[in-house]
C-alpha cells in the first residue's frame, strides 16, 4: 500500500474512532501483562559517547550482555554508517549479540531470515532517518508481525530513536513544518507500527521547538495523547504497568481529550483556537506506578488518566 493510500485508510480510522471507543477486554489484558516486553521511545541525539544511559537501559531491559540485539536501519539514508556507529556502542557497552537486520526495502522486510531474527530476538533498536521511507518498508510486512510477536509474546523490548519512535505510534506524524502557533492541516499523519494506539510521538521536541506542530496534529485527532520528547531522553514504557523518564531532557505529555476547538470551522493554514488543554511535564528522574494512583494524590487525577491511557499497548498484528 503506498502513502496515500495508506493516509486515506487512516483518515477513515480515524473518522471512526473519534465516533467510537473500544477497550481489550480485562480478561485478554491480565493475559498479555505478564508476557509483553517494554518500549524505549527516544527524542533522537541519544548519547552515544559518554554515560550512555539511554542505550544501557535498552541494553538492560532486553537482558544484558548475552541478549539478541538487533539493530533496524532501514529509516536511515546512510544505513551503513549508522549500523557501525551503533555496532561500536553496543560493543563497548558489552553486547555479546548484536547484529544488523538485511532490511532496507519492502521485499526483504519478507526475507525468512529477516523474519526469523526479528521474531527471536530479546531487544530491537530502530534507528533515526525517515519515518515515511521505515514504513514503506515495514508497513503491513512479515517483518513487522514479527516485532510484534516478539513484543506481545516473548518480552522482546522494542526502542526507536528520532524516526524510530515516530514508528511507534499507530497514528505517526510523517511531516510538517514547526510553525510559531497551531494551525490546520499543516502537518500530515501516516500509519506506524502501532504499538501506542493511543498517541502521537513528536521527537527533538524542545531543540526543533515542535509543540505547535504536535497541537496542530492533536486538533486532527483530539482523542489522541500527544507525546513530545526531548534528545537524549527516553520515554520508557511497561504496558499497563509503570512510565518512567530516562535522559537527559523531558517528556511533555498533552492531552487534547477535553479540547473545544475551532478545527472544524477552520479553513485550511488558518491559526487554530485549542480551549482545555492539559499538558504535563515530566521531567528526566522520573517514575510513575500506575498501581500508586490510588494511593498518591500529589499528581492530579487527570494525570493518572492520562498515564494509564498512555501505558496502553497496542494489539498484536500478525
Amino acid at each position: 500500500m503506498n502513502t496515500m493510500h495508506r493516509r486515506e485508510w487512516l483518515s477513515k480510522l480515524g473518522q471512526l474512532a473519534l465516533l467510537t471507543a473500544s477497550s481489550l477486554p480485562l480478561s485478554l489484558a491480565a493475559q498479555t501483562i505478564k508476557t509483553q516486553g517494554r518500549l524505549v521511545i527516544i527524542g533522537g541525539a541519544e548519547d552515544r559517547k559518554q554515560d550512555r544511559i539511554i542505550l544501557r537501559k535498552f541494553l538492560e531491559l532486553s537482558g544484558g550482555p548475552n541478549a539478541k540485539i538487533r539493530v533496524i536501519n532501514a529509516a536511515s539514508g546512510v544505513p551503513d554508517i549508522v549500523w557501525a556507529s551503533y555496532q561500536a556502542v553496543f560493543q563497548d557497552l558489552g553486547a555479546l549479540n548484536c547484529e544488523v537486520v538485511p532490511m532496507l526495502t519492502r521485499d526483504e522486510a519478507s526475507e525468512p531470515n529477516v523474519v526469523n531474527m526479528l521474531a527471536e530476538a530479546d531487544g530491537i533498536f530502530i534507528t533515526g532517518g525517515d519515518q515515511n521511507r521505515l514504513m514503506q518498508c515495514l508497513w503491513e510486512s512479515p517483518a513487522a508481525q514479527a516485532m510484534h510477536r516478539a513484543f506481545h509474546l516473548n518480552g522482546t523490548c522494542i526502542a526507536g530513536t528520532s524516526a524510530g519512535a515516530a514508528v511507534m505510534s499507530r497514528h505517526m506524524l510523517a511531516e510538517g513544518a514547526p510553525t510559531p502557533s497551531p494551525q490546520k492541516d499543516v502537518v500530515s499523519m501516516d500509519i506506524g507500527l502501532s504499538f501506542m494506539p493511543n498517541a502521537i510521538v513528536d521527537q527533538h521536541f524542545s531543540q526543533r521547538h515542535r509543540l505547535s506542530r504536535l497541537l496542530s496534529a492533536l486538533a486532527q485527532r483530539p482523542d489522541l495523547l500527544g507525546v513530545g520528547i526531548d534528545e537524549d531522553t527516553a520515554l520508557v514504557i511497561e504496558p499497563n504497568q509503570s512510565v518512567e523518564i530516562v535522559g537527559r531532557g523531558a517528556v511533555t505529555l498533552v492531552d487534547p481529550r477535553r479540547m473545544r476547538s475551532n478545527f472544524d470551522k477552520a479553513e485550511d493554514g488558518d491559526k487554530l483556537e485549542m480551549l482545555g488543554l492539559q499538558l504535563h511535564l515530566l521531567p528526566a528522574g522520573s517514575r510513575y506506578v500506575l498501581a500508586n494512583a490510588p494511593k498518591n494524590r500529589k499528581p492530579p487525577v487527570p494525570f493518572w488518566d492520562a498515564l494509564s491511557v498512555l501505558a496502553k499497548t497496542g494489539a498484536m498484528r500478525g
